[in-house]
């Protein structure tokens, strides 16, 4: 069964213990091998991504696709990584002085 890609939008998605992560927002799409590259998921699960961020799912992870798509991988939790504060660098030692 061929499904054109529009079809994708708006279907759950379920990770593979069964847990909803979201709906198809969007696509991401590689134009140049013509396939599809993930699933752009807008409102995540907070039980799953932290602060229900955007995600995009690599659609290597699906496992099928019908009424729903079902993954065959996906973290127990993403969260996001903290930047780590970098020192602000001295002018004098970035000048040369005088």
């Amino acid at each position: 069964m061929l499904v054109e890609m529009t079809e994708l939008l708006g279907r759950q998605i379920y990770t593979p213990d069964g847990r909803l992560l979201g709906e198809v927002d969007n696509l991401v799409v590689d134009v140049e091998a013509a396939k599809i590259d993930g699933l752009y998921v807008d409102e995540t699960s907070p039980m799953l991504v932290e602060d229900s961020r955007p995600t995009n799912v690599p659609y290597r992870w699906v496992s099928s696709v019908n009424d729903v798509v079902l993954l065959k991988y996906f973290p127990k939790r993403v969260s996001v990584k903290k930047a780590a504060a970098r020192p602000a660098k001295d002018v004098e030692s970035v000048v040369p002085a005088r």
